[in-house]
Parts: structure tokens; C-alpha cells; sequence
């Protein structure tokens, strides 16, 4: 029986096609550390690893791995984009009116049943995103109180 081995960060990045820097690792490795993080705290905490690294290299960073789909993108009505790397599980978020908190929502039940739409129009759906609105338990304590 043989172990099985995780890829390293680099590797990842080469997997996808992606030229492998300090910058780009610092980066994923940020992601996927976080939760649903928005880009002036990826920046920062990228800068606390790397040294400098400029807003726009996050944002060109950011871009090139969501496009290999190594981290996501979410964009709630009124919030800035966040970043998690939480990716190829069609998972959704609930988001808290009050205070902006966001967390993951599992599908409900099954093999992705999000994936089956009533009338797809003729479409072959591969993704489906929901998001969720309410208060979050210290927002709903902090109402009720």
C-alpha cells in the first residue's frame, strides 16, 4: 500500500500552468489559510511573508489562480470581492446582513443536486452559486439583547 502525497504549493502552481514565484506561493498558501478574505488582507499578510509586493501584482495574482481555479472568487451583492481556497466542491456561502460575516454552506444533499436546474435553456451547467442572507448568531443575539 503506498502512501498518498500532497503536493507541495509549487508543484500546484506548475500543475496549473503557472509560472512558480515566492509572491505566487505566499499568495495561495494566504488563501487557503484565510476565510473568504478580501484583497487589501491577502496584500498584507503576502507583504508580512514576502516583503513588498505591490496591490496590483496581488490583483494579477489573484486573476491568473482563479482562472486555474486554485482559489475562488465570490462576490456578495454590496461586499468586495473574497477569496477562498475552497474550490471544486460547488459548495455556497451564507452571508450576514448586519456585519458581512460569511461562511461555507455545504450542498444539501447528494451528488451536487444544486448542478440540476428546472429548465437549464439548454445550457450544460458545471457550477452552480448560491448565497444565502441572514444574521449571524451575534448579530441575532446582539437584536435580540
Amino acid at each position: 500500500m503506498t502512501a498518498s502525497v500532497t503536493p507541495t504549493t509549487a508543484e500546484e502552481l506548475r500543475g496549473a500552468g503557472l509560472r512558480v514565484t515566492a509572491a505566487r506561493v505566499a499568495l495561495l498558501e494566504t488563501v487557503r489559510d484565510g476565510d473568504h478574505l478580501v484583497v487589501e488582507e491577502i496584500a498584507s499578510r503576502v507583504r508580512e511573508r514576502v516583503g513588498h509586493i505591490s496591490l496590483q501584482a496581488v490583483y494579477e495574482a489573484l486573476h491568473a489562480l482563479t482562472a486555474a481555479r486554485l482559489v475562488r472568487r465570490i462576490e456578495p451583492a454590496g461586499s468586495p470581492a473574497l477569496y477562498e481556497g475552497r474550490v471544486g466542491d460547488n459548495h455556497h456561502h451564507v452571508v450576514c446582513r448586519s456585519c458581512g460575516a460569511v461562511a461555507d454552506v455545504d450542498c444539501a444533499v447528494g451528488h451536487a443536486p444544486c448542478l440540476r436546474a428546472a429548465d437549464d435553456n439548454g445550457f450544460t451547467i458545471d457550477e452552480a452559486e448560491v448565497v444565502y442572507w441572514g444574521l449571524c448568531p451575534a448579530c441575532t443575539t446582539a437584536r435580540s439583547a
